[in-house]
């Protein structure tokens, strides 16, 4: 059996490209990959979402994405693509031993947050530990945090954080940023921002119950000595990578891997294979632009199979 439209990914632009595919009676499946949800299923409160005016917790934004595709009758696998052949149409994904076909392919994996790999980052994500300011900076308002890097996400980082905390301190392992010149002297004029430089983040100290945050420990690069600090918040900005391993040589890509789309539109190099989320944006990377990807997404694979049944 060949179906309409086959996506890889879940998250808000695979549920929101879901949704509008089933809407239009193309009867989609998904295949939601081991972690379902993307980045939201370990982000706690959302508070950016419309229409949610307490805020909402991301995995239960998520369990509603889902339960809404699944009212539509979207068929959902929670299995791992493995490889796909995009080289002629229709188009074929492989799950293990199992292969399956398609007219359309909506590429939804999104992108993963780079952690420096401490235990302690798993621990308190989420509690005082975070990937995104303009996800969580909020909950710092008044507070002392530290934003750990020195690319341009870091001084972006940094610089949007001093709207909400009292303090940031911005930790690099070097003497000089590899940062842009602009964001640079950005941060470095900002009486709010103060750099530590020559250190890498050892450890993040908190406490259980209440689970938080509380300090952390630095290494000094130069000495090899070690001190603590108490702090509120810890954000990890050494950039983002996007889950795009599968299409590598295949569809077109940035340096960093990800997925080139036509300006305006989710289309790919490969006509019928579509881009949407995180996987496709360096920029805004945020669960509403993510949706709206997912929708033209869907609007664009409908149109796409539309001209096809034409000719």
């Amino acid at each position: 059996m060949v179906h309409n439209v086959i996506i890889i990914g879940s998250g808000p632009a695979g549920y929101t490209a879901a949704l509008y595919t089933a809407r239009a009676d193309l009867k989609p499946i998904m295949f939601a990959g081991y972690e379902p949800g993307g980045q939201l299923m370990i982000t706690t409160d959302v508070e950016n979402y419309p229409g949610f005016p307490d805020g909402i917790m991301g995995p239960e934004l998520m369990d509603l994405f889902r339960r809404q595709v699944e009212r539509f009758g979207v068929e959902i696998h929670q299995k791992h693509v493995d490889r796909v052949d995009v080289s002629q149409r229709p188009f074929k994904v492989y799950v293990g031993d199992e292969m399956y076909e398609a007219h359309a392919l909506i590429v939804s994996t999104g992108a993963s947050a780079k952690w420096l790999g401490l235990q302690s980052e798993v621990t308190f994500g989420g509690f005082g530990v975070s990937a995104c300011a303009t996800c969580d900076g909020f909950f710092f308002r008044n507070k002392e945090v530290i934003v750990v890097g020195g690319g341009d996400t870091a001084m972006e980082e940094a610089n949007y954080l001093t709207r909400h905390a009292s303090k940031v301190y911005l930790i690099h392992r070097r003497h000089e940023f590899r940062a842009s010149k602009i964001m640079q002297d950005r941060v470095l004029n900002n009486p709010k921002v103060e750099v530590i430089y020559n250190s890498t983040l050892d450890e993040i100290l908190g406490s259980p119950h209440p689970k938080k945050v509380t300090g952390v420990r630095l290494l000094d690069t130069v000495t090899g000595k070690k001190h603590e600090m108490p702090i509120d918040g810890v954000f990890i900005a050494i950039g983002h990578k996007p889950n795009s391993e599968l299409f590598h040589g295949v569809l077109d890509m940035d340096a960093v891997g990800y997925v080139l789309t036509l300006p305006g539109t989710t289309k790919t190099n490969v006509p019928g294979v579509f881009a949407a989320g995180d996987v496709a944006d360096s920029v805004y990377r945020q669960a509403v632009t993510a949706a709206g990807t997912g929708c033209m997404a869907a609007i664009d694979a409908e149109r796409f199979l539309e001209a096809e049944e034409h000719k």
